[in-house]
């Protein structure tokens, strides 16, 4: 009997251990899964890195190609999903613009060639946030040396993911005007047939860093610095060789000879471009940058009871 009770006991005291310890992760999961939805508001600027313009050096790549006068304005808006301390997924829609000039750079071959660019950037993407360090609610009120769960109100993350970016790059010509490089086929695209034109859309890798700072229970503010690596090497229209400029001309017209060859003729030996010549380096894809500061927002997502009478 008694060998009886004291089986009984134990195994009564396992489970009151395992309800115990079930209420607690329940209590912990519900008031995560309260704030799980995050909706985030960024604006920042973005850097092209490609081609055109850049550093005042020859074949450079990536943030050695920076150029600071090319930065323009990027806006967006996300939403985040967090459902583990240390994991989150977030969807963005990032709206900028992107430029690029030769002017800008003082290294010679690429000032000769005189080309620029300027295009809208529309970004839809996915990344997985990987945190650092764990969020701690701690006391609801920032008491000076209270007693319990001290607070963690800084969080920091890398997060990495794909996308797709719609481009559309456009060049100035003579009368100063923008105009959309694409129909041209600045480097033969659809007037040699065994070049087809490129796609203005184009699948991005974003990558990059952040950092979060809790105001309360509801908001907080950040900072990402990310990369955006393409599969495209068109983002500024220029990729591969100078294509025949007077079948530009014939088939296209003037300004899309023009902007295919507006070279100042100062490094070519022949004075000016020839067919074949290089235009652009094919074997590095472009690629762009975003730093964006972020306002985020908790939803509260309030538990329904039924009423009790």
């Amino acid at each position: 009997m008694n060998k009886r009770f004291f089986l009984f006991f134990i195994l009564f005291a396992v489970f009151l251990v395992d309800m115990a310890e079930a209420r607690e992760a329940a209590f912990t999961t519900r008031r995560r899964t309260r704030y799980r939805y995050e909706i985030i508001y960024s604006a920042g600027a973005t850097n092209f890195l490609g081609d055109l313009g850049g550093a005042d050096r020859i074949g450079t790549n990536l943030l050695r190609d920076l150029e600071f006068r090319a930065t323009r304005p990027v806006i967006g808006v996300g939403l985040r999903y967090k459902d583990s301390p240390y994991f989150a997924l977030k969807g963005t829609l990032n709206m900028g613009m992107l430029y690029g000039n030769d002017n800008l750079t003082k290294e010679i071959f690429r000032q000769n060639r005189n080309l620029n660019f300027r295009s809208p950037i529309i970004e839809l993407g996915g990344v997985i946030e990987g945190y650092f360090t764990k969020e701690q609610p701690g006391h609801l009120y920032r008491i000076k040396n209270a007693k319990g769960i001290r607070r963690n109100d800084i969080q920091a993350y890398g997060f990495l993911g794909v996308g797709v970016s719609f481009f559309n790059p456009k060049g100035k010509d003579q009368a100063g005007a923008w105009v959309a490089l694409q129909p041209l086929g600045t480097e033969g695209q659809g007037i040699d047939p065994l070049k087809k034109k490129y796609s203005r859309f184009t699948v991005v890798f974003p990558m990059g860093i952040g950092v979060k700072y809790k105001i309360d229970r509801r908001w907080s503010a950040g900072m990402d610095i990310g990369m955006r690596k393409t599969l495209t090497d068109y983002l500024d229209d220029v990729s591969g060789n100078y294509f025949d400029n007077n079948r530009i001309r014939t088939e296209r017209g003037d300004v899309a000879a023009y902007l295919a060859d507006p070279s100042l003729g100062n490094t070519f030996p022949q004075g000016a471009a020839d067919m074949d010549d290089q235009r652009g380096d094919p074997k590095d894809k472009d690629a762009y940058m975003f730093v964006t500061f972020n306002a985020n927002y908790k939803f509260y997502r309030r538990k329904r009871t039924r009423s009790k009478f």
